[in-house]
């Protein structure tokens, strides 16, 4: 009955993989089932050992054994909090430097999480193992699990090795191309998994004439506010096709939804009204269909990697940061993204009913939305510099490559946006005319023609 993929799975998935909790508490599980499992098969094992094994394992008494293990959990947990700290400090500097929006990209570090969840499960692990631990002055015999220090030996030599290669990894982290390439590729990863490709070079022909709204359609609100996080689209077109309507969510992905205010609408696809009950289920299954959030996420919202993306490039050109190259990387990363996103099937989604009836449309960016996105911000913040206009003109020329002439309009109306701020600066004319010259190429990549040009990019 249902033609659509996605549902609101993916929003909780995406919670929890950007979360820093999950992997490190799994570690610590899994290392309080092996410090009780590891000394019962130690007690079982220990008088059956291979003498070559036994000349590998711990051979030391149990006081030797208690030291060891002591030793192993303190400094292990010392260890973690100062990985916990760097990894703060490293959130806090990207949050100030770069963007808040891009603290998901940090805490969903695989790792990162690894990082803390060995340094914890080894920590866990000695302390359980060294509960079992029995010496002569106890009730019972002396008993020294061999194995599990050993293990435990082994896990510490592991964390060592991890710490240092943490570091380097936390490194490479904090630096800005790297911050960039990671968001680049998850926005690819999302755009990737959220929209078809239709065609290399986008869908041809006009976009489809939807139906609007008649004036006493059913407005449909939801009870939470926040961030539109996902769309349950099986259970929305599913709720569609139980009340034979036709319904409009004018809500994105990533759009700021207030409780009680109408965010779409239903109308009957026949000309015969609703009646009340059907009326108060529709209205249920919308609002068990849509979830927000407290931020936005990738989950759906295929524009959260360009706001990210543009987000570097406003912080990088405001007064107090003034770093135009990093600007001019991270526009770099959107072009690359929107040529990919040129390509595939923007605008609302369709949801069809097995009789091929419309049933749902859903509100998603087109290629104007995006590139506005995309370039309205570093235009405006960007204006008195040359290098940073120069490369929001050379992306359009990459875009106007990568477009079909129905697409070319949204290109045309930028490319005269920037025409105009840049015929506003106090530029010294030989850059007003390097300015021009490249506008001319904008013009010309759109009608197929590509001059090979020198000094027009950065």
């Amino acid at each position: 009955m249902t033609r659509a993929g996605r549902g609101a799975g993916g929003s909780g998935r995406d919670s929890l993989r950007t979360q820093l909790w999950p992997l490190p508490a799994l570690g610590v599980v899994l290392a309080v089932i092996a410090g009780v499992t590891l000394p019962r098969l130690d007690s079982m094992l220990q008088r059956d050992l291979p003498a070559w094994l036994a000349e590998y394992l711990f051979s030391g008494g149990a006081g030797a054994a208690r030291t060891v293990l002591d030793a192993i959990a303190g400094s292990l947990i010392t260890v973690t909090a100062l990985t916990f700290s760097l990894t703060v400090v490293t959130l806090q500097l990207a949050s100030s430097q770069f963007s808040p929006r891009l603290l998901r990209t940090f805490t969903s570090d695989r790792f990162v999480q690894g990082t803390l969840a060995a340094f914890l499960a080894t920590f866990t692990y000695a302390l359980t193992v060294l509960r079992t631990v029995r010496t002569a002055d106890s009730d019972q015999a002396t008993f020294v699990p061999q194995l599990s220090v050993t293990l435990a030996f082994v896990l510490a030599l592991a964390s060592v090795l991890t710490l240092v290669l943490f570091l380097s990894h936390l490194a490479d982290k904090i630096r800005v191309e790297t911050m960039l390439a990671n968001v680049h590729a998850d926005a690819t990863r999302n755009l990737h998994r959220l929209l078809p490709d239709v065609s290399p070079r986008g869908r041809a022909g006009a976009p489809p004439q939807l139906p609007s709204p008649p004036s006493d359609a059913l407005l449909l609100t939801i009870d939470s506010s926040g961030f539109l996080s996902s769309v349950d689209e099986k259970a929305l077109l599913a709720a569609a096709v139980d009340a034979d309507a036709v319904l409009v969510v004018g809500h994105q992905p990533g759009a700021s939804l207030i409780a009680g205010t109408p965010i779409g609408a239903a109308w009957p696809r026949a000309s015969a009204a609703f009646r009340p009950d059907t009326q108060t289920e529709l209205r249920q299954h919308v609002r068990r269909a849509i979830s927000t959030g407290p931020e936005r996420t990738g989950a759906q919202d295929i524009a959260f990697g360009l706001r990210q993306l543009t987000d570097v490039a406003a912080k990088a050109l405001s007064p107090g940061i003034n770093d135009p190259t990093t600007a001019i990387h991270a526009l770099s990363h959107s072009s690359a993204l929107l040529c990919d996103m040129a390509g595939r099937d923007l605008g609302p989604r369709l949801l069809h009913d097995d009789d091929h009836h419309l049933r749902v449309i859903l509100n998603r960016p087109d290629l104007g939305e995006l590139l506005d996105l995309a370039l309205a911000q570093p235009c405006r913040y960007g204006a008195a510099d040359p290098a940073v206009l120069t490369r929001l003109l050379t992306l359009l020329r990459e875009l106007a490559w990568h477009t079909t002439s129905s697409q070319h309009q949204q290109i045309t109306h930028q490319l005269a946006r920037l025409r105009a701020t840049a015929e506003a600066q106090d530029f010294h004319p030989g850059e007003h005319a390097r300015l021009a010259k490249l506008a001319d190429y904008v013009e010309q990549a759109m009608t197929g023609v590509w001059t090979t040009a020198t000094n027009t990019d950065d």
